[in-house]
């Protein structure tokens, strides 16, 4: 049973986001738990390991106390995804958070080419993040000036991916598996993905499974969270 002394010090509290919940919701619904269950004032530590899409759900870290020092580490760890991509479309977003701006053919798309093209995106590889994000570049995020339909330039990153597997191939969708670094914008894979099929491709489902050694399997929702702490004591 964790006491108000073990949130202070530290805890690392394993929440499993869920869909169209922004990470901050997530780690707000969280912090008013513990606040209200401990009577903790504002100045209460708590801060989550990067950041998930609204659209997408999963691992959410959460650290507490005196164990928000741990946060950059945990952001830098490998993390595994689940998910689908839809071919022979994009949207500006990558994701589902726009509409589909332009269709293209998949009639030429087998199994064997997926197979074959998925080789080229494994290991260290160049990716430019989607303008829609919440990168810096002249002190705006990115997606401030893509709301507005401003051109941005967006310079190209290093990350590495670590495995890429197709786990279900049934067109136009591909479930797929993927271990990455810090810094991998799954959606932009998607979208190079299917731009590298010659056709196009999105980002229609994504989950996070894995940060380092923490699996979301072990993780609760922050209304199973609440409820736990709720009926302690």
């Amino acid at each position: 049973m964790k006491t108000k002394e073990d949130f202070l010090n530290g805890q690392v509290l394993l929440i499993d986001k869920p869909y169209e919940w922004s990470s901050f919701q997530a780690l707000n619904a969280v912090k008013w738990a513990i606040r209200k269950k401990f009577d903790l004032n504002k100045k209460f530590k708590i801060g989550h390991a990067g950041t998930l899409d609204p659209l997408a759900t999963g691992l959410l870290i959460i650290c507490t106390g005196k164990f928000t020092k741990k946060i950059p580490e945990l952001q830098g760890q490998v993390k595994e995804y689940t998910g689908t991509i839809t071919l022979g479309a994009t949207t500006p977003s990558y994701d589902l958070e726009t509409q589909v701006d332009q269709t293209f053919e998949i009639e030429h798309i087998t199994e064997k080419l997926v197979q074959q093209t998925i080789e080229k995106f494994k290991g260290e590889i160049e990716q430019i993040p989607p303008v829609f994000s919440a990168l810096k570049k002249d002190g705006k995020r990115l997606y401030e000036f893509a709301r507005k339909g401003e051109e941005v330039t967006v310079k190209p990153r290093k990350v590495i991916i670590e495995a890429f597997e197709i786990t279900r191939f049934s067109l136009p969708e591909v479930d797929f598996r993927v271990v990455c670094s810090k810094g991998t914008y799954i959606r932009s894979l998607a979208h190079d993905f299917g731009k590298a099929l010659q056709s196009g491709g999105y980002l229609s489902q994504l989950r996070r499974t894995k940060i380092g050694a923490y699996d979301v399997s072990k993780a609760v929702t922050p209304a199973i969270f609440k409820e736990k702490l709720q009926n302690m004591g």
